[in-house]
């Protein structure tokens, strides 16, 4: 006897037929929305990394790329060996962790605060209130640190002179650089940072918290054992993300707050890129490309190793 041929289903006989161009040509609406997306990162993120070689070489403008001479390492040497690389790499490393240690808690402590606030009015007003300085640019931001901080007629000298104490110019201090430059820092963002927290609180199982209640647990255990558990997956991206942009320090905000009476505490590596790529007399573009080309291994290195940490730790992690 011949065995019987089993129908197989219409439907699962066109699925098997479609072709992957099929699939495509069916939902292309969602795959021109993606070509912006792509054009940038093409444009502006990966066809940049073909200029990076010319950390490796003597270039010249007339000669091209491909033109100027290969040299090797010879502009990393040179940075490691110059006078002031210690000074940037000190000032760079310490003004990324002191503004880590002080950004990266404020927006938690903020959104589990507004959490467990029951009057809508005033939850509503102190988040406007704090998103808001998000919207300030940078140099509206550090034009208003400067008038508050005039020596003359600033703000916080008049409070100081109420107390008979001798005006200070803040900006001229190279001690007080870094904590004016980082809690100016977390004034502006952790109203915006707070709203990723405020979202992963909304979606804690309210069950939790009822049977918390019952048991008699206060709000600091509810915080501490259902809360903290309840966000600690994305506090742990958002940390992860953060320490590779570790030595990503905001370029513009330094280059506006520098003077040459606090430049001692505020050469960071992008300013100092700037300065010798830039605004010296004989610019070194390979030398600059060599320093930032560092810069980024060096953040990648940091982001492979948090990530690494937080993976064997049971946590989560970016891959």
């Amino acid at each position: 006897m011949q065995p019987m041929n089993k129908e197989r289903p219409l439907g699962a006989t066109q699925t098997a037929k479609r072709s992957p161009l099929h699939g495509l040509l069916q939902r292309w609406q969602l795959y021109v929305l993606l070509l912006p997306t792509i054009a940038y990162l093409l444009i502006f993120q990966y066809y940049p990394m073909y200029g990076a070689q010319i950390a490796f070489k003597r270039f010249h403008v007339m000669q091209g790329i491909w033109g100027s001479p290969w040299i090797g390492f010879d502009h990393f040497e040179r940075f490691f060996r110059s006078y002031d690389f210690w000074m940037i790499m000190s000032n760079t490393i310490l003004l990324s962790l002191y503004e880590l240690a002080a950004s990266f808690p404020m927006p938690i402590i903020l959104a589990l605060s507004l959490h467990y606030v029951r009057t809508a009015v005033f939850k509503k007003s102190v988040q406007m209130i704090t998103y808001a300085p998000h919207f300030i640019s940078v140099v509206v931001l550090v034009g208003m640190m400067m008038q508050f901080m005039d020596p003359r007629s600033g703000i916080f000298n008049q409070i100081l002179g109420v107390f008979g104490i001798d005006p200070v110019n803040f900006m001229a201090q190279s001690g007080m650089f870094k904590s004016i430059y980082v809690w100016s820092a977390v004034w502006q963002s952790t109203g915006f940072a707070c709203i990723v927290y405020l979202a992963a609180l909304s979606g804690v199982d309210p069950t939790l918290h009822e049977a918390a209640v019952v048991d008699g647990a206060s709000k600091l255990r509810r915080i501490w054992h259902i809360d903290l558990p309840g966000i600690l997956p994305i506090a742990i991206i958002l940390l992860i993300l953060n320490t590779g942009q570790m030595l990503n320090i905001g370029f513009e905000k330094v280059l506006l707050m520098q003077n040459p009476l606090n430049l001692s505490a505020s050469e960071v590596i992008d300013t100092y890129v700037y300065k010798v790529g830039l605004l010296s007399q004989a610019p070194s573009f390979s030398y600059a490309t060599a320093i930032g080309l560092f810069k980024s291994v060096i953040s990648l290195l940091l982001l492979l190793s948090v990530n690494k940490i937080a993976k064997r730790a049971g946590q989560t992690s970016l891959w």
